[in-house]
């Protein structure tokens, strides 16, 4: 059997030529290598025609409707053609073969499909036991006629904070629907379109926008999808300073408090995946930055990576009001709010007149709010949504940047949907260091 081995590891590399085993008579009795070029084991062979058996296969080209150029399966035919390549399991179509008069036909098998559900209502602290990862099967990969939607493969997911306020039940409408107990999460993402019935894209493109936490979705509203126009950079960028989080802090920071050079602003959450484009684009446009943040590693990386004038970690600061007059002598005129609550009580005091405070995530209690009156500050909240007729402006600004070297950005990347639920609650502990996302499969 040494030749068959050898002949399999040929078809299964980088060989030029079509490698192929011909049955040279029929057989009468046990298979001998005389009865073959290559000996293999199986049945109703044609005399001088190509012996069969279950392989890996690309498709080159194809004329049958169920196979388009690209597929990967596993079928009969036994062609091993140049450049052919090991897949995963979950990435290959399965088939099986069934002989008929006139010819062969393929039937593909289903493929299965994990993603990360919500179990319960979330009421108190986030626990990975209020979500559960799951497999499934698989959606059909090819669109339905008719369709508009496409089928995409989830390359990367996000972990966002606003995902755990999704995870309770409002009795009032929030500006996003609630998760549903036993269904897929859901949140922005970077994903390869596998097929398409919408003009605007198609199988190959590479997309970001709201997805599920799975291998594989089914967006019925592809309009809400962005093309990626700079595939050249990290594509996980795209759930982080290209993608959502980046849009937020450019338009955050330069549509709403439009900012000088020369302003004093302050930035709590500042190491986050907001945080730290905000500060850079902050002293891009020359302004003097400080930022706070619950480590001295994060702390350190506000101030040597990030480029902050200063920072502090608030968790080491017994008076958070003394902090920042030691930080902004002058005052505060644009405070970048992520954390509420304390922070914010201690900022209030140490804003400038006609100082601006903007989005506001965690409304916690407050004191010091007759501040704004007398400060006569403007305090103002924003949703992303309402900025992206600006994103690709935002995507071609912020390339160059990177580009440049002007930003720098920090990514804490897990793998697999089954180190996603963690991956989530980290942001809650603080454990994350920079933008916390998933890859589901690497391109």
């Amino acid at each position: 059997m040494d030749e068959l081995e050898e002949a399999l590891a040929m078809a299964m590399t980088t060989a030029v030529s079509n490698t192929r085993v011909i049955l040279r008579r029929y057989m009468t009795w046990f298979p001998s290598e005389d009865e073959m070029e290559v000996t293999s084991y199986i049945s109703d062979f044609v005399q001088g025609e190509v012996s069969t058996n279950n392989v890996v296969m690309k498709v080159m080209s194809s004329g049958h409707p169920d196979f388009k150029a690209g597929n990967l399966c596993l079928g009969d035919d036994w062609m091993a053609r140049s450049s052919v390549q090991t897949f995963p399991l979950t990435e290959v179509t399965r088939t099986k073969s069934r002989r008929r008069s006139g010819g062969r036909s393929m039937a593909a098998a289903t493929l299965s499909n994990k993603r990360v559900i919500l179990k319960r209502y979330v009421t108190g602290l986030l626990s990975e036991d209020d979500m559960e990862v799951v497999t499934v099967e698989a959606p059909p990969l090819d669109v339905p006629t008719g369709s508009k939607g496409v089928v995409v493969k989830n390359l990367y997911v996000s972990c966002d904070p606003y995902m755990r306020n999704r995870m309770t039940r409002h009795e009032l409408p929030s500006y996003i629907p609630d998760f549903v107990p036993g269904e897929v999460l859901e949140n922005f993402g970077v994903m390869k379109v596998i097929s398409s019935g919408h003009l605007d894209f198609k199988a190959g493109d590479l997309v970001w926008g709201m997805t599920g936490w799975e291998e594989y979705t089914v967006i019925n509203n592809p309009e809400s999808l962005f093309k990626i126009n700079h595939p050249e950079l990290p594509l996980s960028y795209y759930t982080g300073i290209l993608g959502m989080p980046g849009l937020t802090a450019y338009a955050g920071f330069f549509e709403v408090p439009k900012p000088k050079k020369g302003e004093y602003v302050f930035i709590s959450g500042a190491s986050g995946a907001v945080g730290q484009v905000v500060g850079q684009l902050a002293k891009i446009t020359g302004c003097y930055v400080v930022g706070s943040a619950g480590s001295d590693e994060k702390v350190n990386l506000l101030k040597s990576k990030f480029g902050f004038d200063d920072a502090f970690n608030y968790k080491k600061e017994q008076d958070l009001e003394a902090a920042l007059r030691r930080c902004f002598p002058e005052g505060i005129d644009i405070y970048y709010e992520n954390v509420g609550g304390k922070m914010l009580d201690a900022v209030l005091p140490n804003m400038r007149l006609g100082g601006r405070i903007y989005n506001l995530e965690r409304p916690e209690g407050v004191k010091n709010l007759f501040y704004i009156v007398t400060k006569r500050l403007r305090m103002e909240g924003f949703l992303v949504f309402d900025f992206y007729d600006k994103y690709y402006q935002f995507e071609e600004e912020m390339a160059g940047y990177l580009k440049e070297g002007k930003v720098a950005y920090v990514e804490d990347v897990v793998e697999g949907l089954d180190a996603a639920p963690a991956a989530l609650i980290k942001l809650f502990t603080g454990r994350n260091v920079g933008k916390q996302l998933v890859a589901i499969a690497r391109e």
